[in-house]
């Protein structure tokens, strides 16, 4: 199969594979001849019988059902001509932080500023020492998995594993052997430590859902991810909880599955936040599931003024200049905008790293949702995501390549902040 450049500094499949979006991060597609993981669609009994013969990994409903074949299997599909056959290819990423991660750190050293810059600017303080907020709150975090850090473990209240080629999901398991999931869950709600020397997110009160979707290696089949995406909803109505969806991957193809799943999760009152992608700085750049009108986009920021404003980062991707302007999200939309490059977060080792990419804006974002929805319990989600678009607009990003007053395919509303 062929392979393509997609979403900037990521390689990803045109058949929806999935990867984060840390920038400087490159990947390929491996082509197995062992196995393929299929998903399978057709009429019912064509399906119940492939079913029967191959078992399903995620069932999908009417929708179809998805399963791993070896190649004569394979084969053997594709000669159905009752059944509709897709393929989806795992993608292999090989993630390149920017900056070197600072070694065992946690405990002993503790990072290099305990409020970083992105958390200064979104809270509008200079001279912020602590966070707070987020009580109640399940933050779903989809992703290559969270350890147990010093400034996370009292936050983690469900860690799940979808990865896995012998189970679709792990219950108890989560770990990160990539480092990119735990820094994104310490952007959205790090506490600063149990020993007081640790690292702030935007919410620290808030409950971390850990999902790995994303193997060690940060790669991902879009099934599992939409069977996670699906799982959170349903855990989130099960337990009567608020719960928001924070997916720092994606790909440049609309995969059936997750716009699917996404759709679910928005019927069930759930808050979906997605990276746009590192294409930048390029018009219609923005990848999905970020690009979806269920879910929030969120472009990256560095800490730069121009314009009396904070600049939007060349590889930040960009949405259509066609329907910007109008302060109307459609399909392949950037939202809204937040820090992301030179990120400080908690890292795999136990100490802290400093990478960038709309990963890193994403994560931002979502803790300030749950830190406004803690403090407003009565909103439902959309009332949550109209609150962050009003708030994006109280800040209008006029710095970097495509932005404009108002509603630009770059920045999106704006900047949301706490204050």
């Amino acid at each position: 199969m062929k392979k393509r450049r997609l979403l900037g500094t990521v390689l990803l499949s045109a058949v929806m594979g999935i990867s984060t979006f840390a920038s400087g991060a490159f990947g390929q597609q491996t082509s197995s001849q062992e196995s393929y993981r299929v998903f399978i669609q057709g009429p019912a009994a064509e399906k119940a019988q492939a079913k029967a013969n191959y078992g399903a990994r995620w069932d999908f409903g009417v929708e179809g059902f998805t399963t791993t074949v070896n190649s004569q299997q394979y084969q053997a599909l594709l000669k159905n001509k009752n059944l509709t056959i897709e393929n989806l290819p795992e993608i292999q990423l090989a993630d390149k932080p920017e900056a070197k991660a600072k070694p065992g750190g946690g405990i002993a050293t503790g990072p290099s500023d305990r409020t970083p810059w992105g958390i200064e600017a979104i809270y509008n303080d200079a001279t912020i020492l602590a966070t707070s907020g987020g009580s109640g709150i399940k933050v779903a975090v989809l992703d290559t998995g969270v350890i147990n850090h010093n400034d996370l473990a009292a936050n983690i209240e469900q860690c799940k594993d979808f990865s896995q080629n012998k189970s679709p999901l792990v219950e108890g398991s989560c770990n990160d052997g990539n480092g990119h999931g735990t820094h994104v869950a310490g952007t959205i709600l790090a506490n600063g430590g149990s020993n007081g020397t640790g690292i702030y997110g935007v919410a620290p009160d808030s409950k971390l859902w850990a999902y790995k979707v994303l193997s060690d290696r940060g790669s991902g089949y879009s099934d599992d991810i939409a069977g996670a995406i699906r799982k959170a909803a349903d855990e989130g109505v099960r337990l009567g909880s608020k719960v928001i969806i924070s997916m720092s991957l994606g790909s440049s193809t609309k995969s059936t599955l997750i716009e699917d799943a996404v759709n679910y999760a928005y019927g069930k009152g759930v808050l979906v936040v997605a990276a746009a992608g590192n294409d930048g700085p390029g018009s219609n750049t923005i990848g999905y599931p970020g690009a979806l009108v269920n879910a929030v986009a969120v472009a990256a920021l560095e800490n730069v003024q121009e314009n009396g404003t904070y600049r939007v980062a060349d590889f930040s991707s960009r949405g259509n200049p066609v329907t910007a302007g109008d302060y109307i999200i459609q399909e392949r939309d950037v939202e809204v905008s937040a820090p992301g490059r030179a990120i400080e977060s908690t890292w795999k080792d136990g100490g802290y790293n400093t990478i960038s990419g709309t990963s890193m804006a994403t994560p931002h974002v979502s803790g300030l949702a749950a830190k406004l929805w803690a403090a407003n319990p009565s909103w439902s989600h959309t009332q949550l995501r109209a609150e962050l678009q009003n708030r994006a607009k109280l800040y209008d990003i006029k710095g970097g390549s495509g932005s404009a007053t108002g509603d630009d395919y770059a920045s999106g509303f704006g900047f949301p902040r706490v204050k």
